[in-house]
């Protein structure tokens, strides 16, 4: 797997013009060589010459974590009185073109071309991009198992095995974070909770504010499940219930955010542009009065990290291809009120796409 995945970026190197690339912190090196760097101030740096064999620079207390992959990459370890931007220096050698990590440190990026003046340094994500966003069928069951997992605390939300009135954001929060763990995650990356008016902010950061009767409570939650190749993919799930009987006004904004998602997640085929995918949604929303309470694009990218290409965007000609796996979340915002979002894990299809979330798209209602 990881062979066939350096093969193929480096065929795009060739068509690029680009002489090396240069992998630290962040989900490429993962996804490449099967190993996850610690965002640490010490230089690890996969270098992948166009021609030549890779090698992994990494700090030799690192090194046992570390599962050696011979065919993939040679270690280099340094210890802590070496330079390891010397070191890096010299397997870059005499590369006119060098495509480096989006998420390396600056830092290190400013000492590597003090080092190295004539050198153009490029984003990797040119290169990486292209590749990370096609799943192979592997790495759609990857994404598959985690979305089952997260649909499972979903599902334990939404039929109210989990405690909610008399409770803070903060205390719900962890209790999701506490299940995806058990449900097999790896780690946790992020689980909102915001109750009544604070659902109307969709990065809200669950505190210390009372969960009441009559309210709306929006769950947005996921984490990272070790798939293919022991490489992490992520889940990511929103859904909202309400305690006690909704207000009118808000079950007709539900409805509408319910039919919209459907309309988005049924047009994620294969040669749909990813603009008008947000577009179909996006117009059933503002029809019914709605429009500029949804505030944010349709959705991301998923796969090793939880916001990736492509992106579900107004202005995103790309068109999307088979194995292209995105969030499709809408949302309706009314300040100081209420907020509604809706998400789901979507994989595009030839001819109907792969809805990866089952649980119940509904608006929950649990007795308060």
């Amino acid at each position: 797997m990881f062979c066939q995945r350096m093969d193929r970026v480096r065929a795009l190197m060739v068509g690029e013009g680009v002489d090396v690339l240069l992998l630290s912190v962040g989900a490429d090196l993962p996804y490449f060589c099967g190993y996850e760097a610690m965002p640490l101030e010490r230089l690890t740096m996969l270098v992948v010459p166009r021609e030549d064999h890779a090698r992994l620079i990494v700090p030799r207390l690192e090194a046992p974590r570390v599962v050696e992959r011979p065919d993939v990459f040679e270690i280099l370890t340094w210890d802590e009185t070496d330079d390891p931007i010397e070191l890096a220096r010299g397997l870059i050698g005499a590369a006119s073109v060098a495509a480096i990590g989006d998420h390396t440190w600056a830092g290190f990026l400013v000492d590597l071309m003090g080092v190295l003046p004539s050198v153009e340094f490029r984003r990797a994500s040119e290169l990486t991009s292209p590749l990370r966003q096609i799943k192979d069928a592997a790495e759609v069951e990857s994404l598959r198992a985690a979305a089952a997992a997260a649909d499972r605390v979903a599902a334990a939300l939404q039929a109210g095995d989990i405690p909610l009135v008399g409770r803070t954001e903060a205390q719900v929060s962890a209790e999701l974070g506490r299940r995806l763990l058990a449900e097999g995650h790896q780690r946790v990356n992020f689980a909102i909770v915001a109750a009544g008016a604070n659902a109307a902010s969709p990065h809200h950061e669950p505190g210390e504010r009372v969960i009441r009767p009559g309210e709306v409570v929006l769950c947005d939650f996921g984490g990272t499940l070790a798939g293919t190749g022991g490489v992490g993919y992520c889940s990511d799930i929103t859904r909202c219930v309400h305690l006690g009987d909704p207000p009118p006004e808000l079950t007709d904004a539900y409805e509408v955010l319910f039919e919209a998602q459907a309309a988005q997640v049924a047009a994620s085929v294969a040669g749909q542009p990813c603009q008008e995918v947000d577009r179909v949604g996006r117009a059933m929303i503002t029809e019914a009065g709605f429009g500029d309470n949804f505030i944010h694009r349709t959705g991301h990218g998923i796969g090793t990290e939880a916001h990736e290409d492509p992106y579900i965007v107004e202005g995103n000609l790309r068109e999307l291809r088979p194995g292209h796996a995105f969030s499709i979340e809408p949302g309706i915002y009314l300040p100081g009120r209420w907020g509604l979002r809706l998400e789901d894990i979507v994989v595009a299809g030839v001819d109907a796409p792969d809805n990866l979330t089952t649980a119940d798209h509904h608006l929950a209602l649990i007795d308060a």
